[in-house]
């Protein structure tokens, strides 16, 4: 007996959705795909253009470097060309080419390195820093030379006669003696009530102001004689000092230090610094440097008005007080004759020199801050 057949069974297969799709047209710049097994999916066109063998994901690629592999050759220094070839737009030949010889003597007043010592020896990377240092320092002193022939002034001195004492020259002396534009400059105030007085000079040299034992406390314009203020603050007055300009003064009163605009109204009273002797202000740091009774230098921050260094320097009460105007340190008079350099990063003095056999009185510094004079008990 036959059986029927099941549905399904020998009905033929359908065709596979992906075969019965419509085959994509072939360009022109395709070929035709490669006939495969049965079975196979048909494999990628292939161009017609041969592009080499394929490299493996993972090979590494080595890239063209940017640096050129030639030997770097110095660069050498600028020569003067022959004065020859050099010419002005005229045509004319310079007569003098190349830069202006400068005098060895001239160039020696500016330079502040002594080239007559030697390089220590050190690492090769600190003695390079040293010598571009001093390459530096001989441009620079080679310019200031050139640049001295447009002073057209000399700085005045007073010279006297064979045995005669500078000492005792007076100032109505002095005003005969010199031109009438110097001359004009002089002028003449009666402060005999109120002294003996402290003076300072602003950074500028037009305003002065003046501080009295007895309170007596002013500023002028000393060029038109214009009061700019006058107070009596009613105790005594040890020290005054111009701040960063003309508009503020620092006035070391009897107990604390003040501080007073150029109208004379107090603006702030600082209690830290009590029984302050001497004032010193720092212009480049903005620092007031004050010596008190009890042996301490502070150094107040003016722009926020906090004391970044207090330092005792152990040796009693400090009367003397000056600073060296190219390097901004502090140097103290002391009694038992010796004067320290101070700086606030360091709370030990930088150097002690002892100069006199008794007390120190006086200590002053010049401009170029290359020496120091001192007066003292000896």
């Amino acid at each position: 007996m036959e059986t029927a057949p099941k549905p399904g069974r020998d009905v033929p297969p359908k065709k596979d959705k992906l075969q019965t799709k419509r085959k994509k047209p072939r360009r022109y710049w395709e070929e035709e795909t490669v006939p495969t097994t049965d079975g196979a999916s048909p494999g990628p066109p292939c161009n017609k253009k041969n592009r080499g063998p394929q490299r493996p994901k993972n090979a590494h690629i080595l890239k063209k470097s940017r640096i050129s592999k030639k030997p770097q050759v110095p660069k050498k220094p600028r020569e003067w060309k022959n004065p020859e070839s050099q010419r002005s737009l005229s045509g004319a030949q310079d007569p003098f080419p190349g830069p202006a010889p400068v005098p060895v003597e001239v160039v020696q007043k500016f330079c502040r390195i002594d080239k007559s010592r030697k390089l220590p020896s050190s690492k090769a990377k600190t003695r390079s820093r040293l010598e571009v240092a001093e390459a530096e320092e001989e441009e620079t002193s080679i310019k200031a030379a050139r640049s001295e022939l447009l002073l057209a002034e000399e700085p005045g001195f007073l010279e006297g006669e064979d045995g005669e004492d500078t000492a005792k020259i007076c100032q109505a002396d002095i005003v005969e003696a010199v031109d009438i534009a110097s001359a004009a400059k002089h002028f003449d105030l009666n402060l005999r009530q109120f002294g003996p007085y402290r003076l300072n000079y602003s950074r500028t040299g037009r305003h002065l102001a003046f501080g009295g034992r007895r309170g007596h406390v002013a500023a002028l314009d000393w060029v038109t004689k214009k009061l700019m203020c006058e107070i009596n603050v009613m105790e005594a007055v040890r020290d005054i000092r111009f701040l960063h300009s003309e508009a503020l003064l620092a006035v070391a009163q009897n107990r604390w230090l003040h501080i007073y605009d150029n109208q004379g109204i107090e603006l702030h009273c600082i209690r830290r610094c009590d029984r302050v002797t001497r004032l010193e202000f720092l212009p480049f740091h903005f620092l007031l440097a004050t010596a008190s009774e009890t042996g301490f230098l502070t150094y107040l921050d003016v722009s926020v008005g906090k004391i970044v260094a207090a330092l005792n320097a152990r040796a009693g009460r400090l009367d003397v007080m000056s600073q060296n105007p190219y390097n901004a340190v502090i140097h103290l008079g002391h009694s038992n004759g010796t004067v320290s350099l101070w700086s606030p990063a360091m709370k030990e003095p930088l150097a002690k020199i002892l100069c006199h056999r008794g007390g120190v009185r006086a200590v002053a510094v010049d401009s170029t801050g290359t020496y120091m004079a001192t007066s003292g008990l000896d």
